[in-house]
């Protein structure tokens, strides 16, 4: 009768874990969920507890004698990411749960993620309570972004999102910074969540009971409304996009060649918020546009558990070939092609013009030789002539011919002008505003909106 081996793996959130143990053959035989894992919220000797827990739990489900110890016990936890308190976490299960497992191998949350997708490595992009971005390549290099917890990060994270909602319907509130979108939907939403009335009754939610899981758990309603089609929360979740392609965009330039597959690279995308993915998207999409890349980029998600991971990194710790197979772990659901940085000013996007790296033009408006003072256009670089509607001068010049000697608001140009130069370089002029011959280069007519 062959030898009863299993191998254990627990992956541990800020909100919640899910530990899995594995026969000898690689197939998961019991699945658990338990609490958050994490320390630095949990302290050591209790996050032992909940794991001895959950691993108990998961050896009863799969009819395996509670004192028969695991072979390896992989713990992918949010907090671990400092190897002398993961050393402390691992003897404290060694004292007091000595039936438990026969190894330990502790690591971040980050890593388990990795791992349940690729044996070399790779990018993974955490967007749940909180977030974090890491990228771990062959040679054992790492690089981080993120993951300082609440206070000092968790941007494009539920947490945030959630906390940018009540912070922009205070701030408006206050006058202190006047929100462009109504507010009163997302307030509504915020007194419901909380069960409270006044923004005084939230002082406590803040503070003295601050619980962040239940403060990132209002990010799911918020999503809701931007799907009705609530301005507010349309644009925090498109700001949710930009922040977490900011990471992305931190690390792309420590990416191994070897972790590229078909000139792609994988990223391993986990947490709830990237199930708003439609409106994560277009704020993701036209901030990663900004990065030069040589390789495209693929979005994926995990079909398995990311403890999978955690328990194939454990038992390649005691140089046990778990057998596995990564192509069923994980599927893509976007594909971001390689940009080699040369775009044309003037496309068209979702009605709004963007620039030749596909940020939303700024509606001004500048003098006679088109210069503006932001440097994203100057003397008219780039002439984007594919709908007409950009560079109303045959030099190239913004708003008036060569050189500003004319006066070039009263019908556009030679180069694809539109009447009355409502369009210049891909920005809206409003009707009405001229520039004079020979202008200032600083003068900048601001259109509101």
């Amino acid at each position: 009768m062959p030898e009863l081996l299993y191998f254990g793996g627990i992956e541990g959130g800020a909100t919640h874990s899910k530990a899995v143990i594995c026969d000898r053959f690689g197939s998961i035989i019991s699945k658990v969920a338990g609490p958050s894992t994490n320390h630095w919220v949990c302290g050591i000797p209790e996050v032992a507890r909940r794991i001895a827990d959950m691993i108990e739990s998961a050896k009863k489900q799969a009819n395996i004698d509670i004192d028969l110890k695991l072979q390896s016990l992989g713990l992918s936890l949010s907090g671990c990411e400092q190897d002398a308190t993961n050393k402390v976490l691992e003897n404290e299960l060694l004292d007091k749960y000595p039936n438990l497992s026969k190894s330990y191998y502790v690591c971040s949350d980050t890593m388990g993620s990795i791992f349940t997708a690729s044996p070399l490595g790779g990018m993974v992009l955490i967007a749940g309570t909180g977030s974090n971005a890491l990228l771990r390549n062959p040679d054992g290099s790492t690089y981080t972004c993120g993951g300082w917890g609440a206070f000092l990060a968790d941007e494009g994270a539920a947490f945030r999102i959630a906390h940018k909602a009540v912070k922009t319907v205070f701030d408006h509130e206050d006058k202190l910074i006047l929100s462009p979108y109504d507010t009163s939907a997302t307030w509504e939403q915020i007194k419901k969540h909380f069960n409270i009335e006044t923004r005084y009754d939230l002082l406590d939610h803040c503070y003295a009971k601050f619980d962040k899981a239940f403060f990132a758990s209002m990010c799911e309603k918020l999503s809701h409304l931007a799907s009705a089609g609530d301005e507010l929360c349309l644009h925090l979740f498109e700001d949710a996009g930009i922040s977490l392609a900011k990471a992305t965009m931190a690390l792309l330039p420590n990416v191994s060649d070897q972790l590229l597959t078909k000139n792609n690279l994988n990223i391993v995308c986990v947490g709830s918020v990237w199930k708003s993915w439609t409106l994560l998207q277009n704020g993701f999409k036209t901030e990663i546009a900004k990065a030069t890349n040589k390789f495209g980029l693929n979005l994926i998600t995990l079909t398995q558990a990311m403890a999978i991971g955690a328990a194939y990194l454990a038992a390649d710790s005691i140089n046990y070939d778990l057998p596995r197979d990564y192509s069923h772990n994980y599927n893509i659901f976007q594909h971001i092609p390689p940009n080699d940085g040369s775009k044309t000013n003037g496309t068209h996007t979702n009605g709004t013009y963007t620039n030749g790296n596909g940020v939303a033009a700024k509606k001004i408006q500048t003098n006679g030789n088109g210069s503006l003072s932001n440097g994203k256009y100057t003397n008219g670089t780039s002439n984007g002539t594919s709908n007409g509607t950009t560079n109303g001068t045959s030099n190239g010049s913004t708003y008036g011919k060569s050189n500003g000697t004319s006066n070039g608001m009263s019908n556009g140009a030679s180069n694809g002008g539109t009447p009355n130069g409502k369009y210049t370089n891909g920005i809206q002029a409003k009707k009405g505003l001229k520039t004079r011959a020979n202008a200032s280069p600083s003068t900048i007519l601001v259109q509101d909106g």
